[in-house]
């Protein structure tokens, strides 16, 4: 039993001040004490805040190593999604199963340094450049548990089902042949993922992902629900207005609609619920089902405004995902949020109740990526997995700031540098800002990237 000691903590209920959290062998919180008194061998956090942590609910790990590669517009005029997915494709095909490894163990390191104790990584990279599979289906996904036995950041592994290239069923070509899988190929994917994880910790868990209405039809989309009954199903949704267009003019539906009429609940989770119409929004946030939003790298992307005034005021819970990777840092993520919300609506505070924005944001994001992720986790509270993270009291951001405000100066006035400390279902990854494992890791990237440049 491990007992920290903080003198500022969020707890379930609310704030509390002189707190003991007791963390047992199986990763999870024994005990909360709140009017304490420290005790000897308890880890005394001084002037650190803690905060539950939350899971990062969406990835595209190997995306990270193109950070500043598809800034500049081309020659064809106006630059979109679509014109950066075309870079995309073309950089995948020069990576191999040890820089995917590598890539991912980066990830991440920079997540669990921005605050996150989990990852949600959506993993649509399965095969060889040109399409054929490796002797081993599961290949690419044992790198990504690979990965995760070096940083201990804890893992949902979502392998993604990727037919073909469009609703009128074209075939898959040039960067997607990596994807490329049939029903059979992915049965055989997801249960050696299944094996891949078994040397990690017990709360790694492994979902499905059809990646999207595009690149699976929906009786395949039925199908894959059931692979693996008691886990996450996450989908990519409603992106771009293209991909909705196209969906609905090959289904009769809108993605989210024709999602709906499938019954999707409190397992689901749909990425980029980026173009919505208001009966969708609503229905989306009474099913359960997880909004996952990427502010930064929808963002970046151009993607456009999520519909968050009228989800939230349905009863809807969001998680945060770093997507792209292009930036990954929690408190800046919530901030985006937050802020495309203020520039959509020409007013402030959109997302919070009367009270915190900060607050709101953090709190919903930790609920939202828990339940998305498959995870015991959220709050701290007993039972709950010990998923933590500290905020530097000291840091110049929460300088006279306490409780909510402090959240608040975090989130809109601070940076990662504020986070000191993080604990994933109990396992220390993080002390004073720096994952224990960053050295050797950075190494191998820097060494991957200057492969890939040269190349």
């Amino acid at each position: 039993m491990r007992t920290l000691f903080a003198g500022r903590a969020l707890l379930a209920q609310g704030w509390a001040r002189d707190v003991r959290v007791a963390i047992g062998a199986d990763g999870r919180i024994a005990a909360v004490e709140a009017g304490a008194v420290p005790q000897p061998g308890d880890e005394r956090l001084g002037a650190r805040i803690l905060l539950p942590a939350p899971c990062n609910l969406h990835s595209h790990a190997f995306q990270r190593a193109m950070a500043g590669m598809t800034e500049a517009r081309g020659p064809g005029g106006r630059d979109s999604f679509w014109t950066w997915r075309t870079l995309m494709y073309r950089f995948l095909e020069a990576l191999s199963p040890d820089d995917i490894e590598a890539i991912a163990a980066l990830v991440q390191i920079e997540m669990a340094e921005a605050g996150y104790a989990a990852v949600g990584e959506f993993h649509y990279l399965h095969n060889q450049p040109g399409g054929a599979a490796y002797d081993n289906p599961a290949e690419l996904a044992a790198r990504i548990a690979a990965a995760a036995a070096q940083t201990g950041l804890g893992l949902t592994l979502l392998p993604v089902l990727y037919v073909f290239g469009g609703c009128d069923g074209r075939p898959l070509a040039g960067g997607q042949l990596r994807f490329s899988c049939d029903f059979a190929r992915f049965g055989r994917i997801v249960e050696g993922s299944v094996d891949a994880v078994k040397t990690l910790p017990a709360d790694t868990r492994v979902g499905v992902a059809p990646h999207s209405l595009r690149a699976v039809p929906p009786d395949l989309v039925r199908e894959a629900m059931y692979l693996r009954p008691h886990d996450p199903i996450h989908i990519h949704a409603a992106e771009q207005v293209a991909e909705v267009a196209e969906v609905e003019a090959a289904h009769g539906a809108r993605p989210v609609a024709l999602l709906l009429e499938m019954g999707i609940d409190a397992r689901w989770c749909l990425i980029h619920c980026t173009h919505m119409q208001p009966a969708e929004t609503i229905g989306l946030a009474k099913s359960g089902a997880v909004a996952g939003l990427c502010p930064i790298t929808e963002s970046n992307l151009g993607d456009g405004i999520f519909d968050g005034s009228r989800f939230r005021d349905a009863g809807g819970l969001f998680g945060i995902g770093s997507d792209s990777n292009i930036r990954i840092s929690l408190g800046e993520e919530l901030r985006t949020l937050e802020y495309s919300q203020r520039l959509g609506e020409q007013a402030r505070a959109v997302l919070a109740l009367p009270g915190s924005t900060g607050r709101v944001l953090l709190e919903t994001a930790l609920a939202g990526g828990a339940r998305a992720c498959g995870r015991d986790a959220g709050a701290i509270g007993i039972g709950k997995l010990a998923d933590l993270m500290t905020l530097d009291g000291d840091n110049l951001a929460l300088a006279g700031l306490d409780g909510d405000m402090a959240l608040d100066g975090w989130i809109f006035a601070g940076d990662d540098r504020a986070v000191a400390d993080v604990w994933s279902a109990g396992r220390r990854l993080v002390t004073g800002g720096r994952h224990h494992a960053r050295d050797a890791v950075e190494a191998r990237y820097r060494a991957v990237i200057a492969r890939l440049r040269a190349a």
